[in-house]
């Protein structure tokens, strides 16, 4: 027999397994595991009788060929009930794999997720898409294999915390993304399964957050524009305005409460709401305010009348919308 010394053996050892990591193993296993449960024929010896012994054909042993005198042989009766159990374990513990696919021409989200058969979360997440309406064609976006949202790691998330808040086991977000601990990397994205985003996020994302103010043609658009008073000026406009006749009924765009509501020397009759997720909304040059500081008011209930106070050129609806103090665009928020 060949005996080989301990420096030998390591160095056999290194020969082998040197380049393998924690991940391939991990993964090896992960996909004998598959194998196996999809596939158990294969690793199940079965004895075949030979054709002489039930005709041409060959066939199957049958009940009756097996009698109860002969070992280590059990009879029960067929049933899919645990490979089904099996394969709904599987689903919630599996590891992150993307497909690829082009966008084609006329192909939206909710197209794509039912074809894939995935959530409208998970397309957005995954592919990091802020405006659905800006999907085009020709854009090569991730599939993902399951369902779930991204997260971006703060320095004090734990695993822990995580999988309370989104209500997933912690081993399905560590298999899912490969960890090997529960140690997390602050400005890293971790995938959890099976996790939605809030209603605000996808309202924000498919552009019904707000609803119309008032309906009417946009005659002045967001960004920089020529001062109506002095032509040869530009200056930068940070809302729309949406024409209307004295007294048209003016909405609140969403829910919140009214922060200020009075007179300003440019906006006229103004009333400015707070909303969720650090929005605001402006409504100026308005005829009569129908609301207070202070008060809670619904999406679509009257706040004002279409005016023409303060610095405006003729009756309209001044509109703006803020995050988190910075004006925006409010057209690609509005349904």
């Amino acid at each position: 027999m060949l005996s080989l010394g301990k420096k030998e053996l390591i160095a056999a050892y290194k020969r082998v397994f040197g380049g393998v990591t924690g991940k391939d193993v991990f993964r090896l296993i992960a996909a004998l595991y598959l194998v196996i449960l999809l596939k158990p024929g294969q690793f199940i010896m079965q004895q075949v009788p030979s054709g002489s012994e039930h005709g041409i054909g060959g066939g199957y042993f049958s009940e009756e060929a097996i009698t109860e005198s002969e070992d280590g042989i059990l009879l029960i009766s067929a049933s899919l009930e645990p490979v089904v159990s099996e394969l709904e374990s599987l689903s919630k513990f599996s590891l992150l794999f993307y497909d690829s696919h082009i966008v084609q021409s006329g192909e939206n989200i909710s197209g794509l997720a039912v074809n894939f058969g995935l959530n409208q979360d998970t397309i957005i997440s995954v592919n990091k898409i802020t405006n659905s309406r800006l999907l085009q064609a020709g854009r090569v976006i991730r599939i993902a294999n399951q369902d779930g949202i991204f997260h971006n790691v703060k320095n004090d998330d734990t695993l822990e915390a995580l999988a309370e808040r989104y209500n997933v086991e912690q081993d399905t977000i560590k298999i899912a993304n490969e960890l090997f601990s529960e140690n997390l990397v602050a400005g890293t994205d971790l995938f959890i399964p099976g996790a939605r985003l809030s209603r605000e996020a996808l309202q924000e994302i498919n552009g019904d957050l707000f609803i119309w103010p008032v309906n009417g043609a946009v005659t002045s658009s967001f960004g920089w524009r020529r001062n109506p008073f002095n032509r040869s000026q530009r200056q930068f406009h940070n809302g729309i305005d949406i024409r209307g006749n004295i007294g048209t009924p003016v909405r609140a765009a969403m829910a919140g409460r009214v922060s200020a509501a009075g007179w300003d020397n440019v906006f006229g009759n103004y009333i400015i709401i707070n909303h969720h997720s650090g929005y605001r909304t402006l409504y100026g040059h308005l005829n009569v305010i129908r609301t207070r500081t202070g008060a809670y008011v619904a999406q679509g209930e009257r706040i004002g009348d279409v005016g023409n106070s303060g610095v405006s050129t003729g009756a309209h609806l001044h509109f703006s919308v803020f995050r988190n103090g910075v004006a925006i665009n409010p057209r690609p928020l509005m349904r």
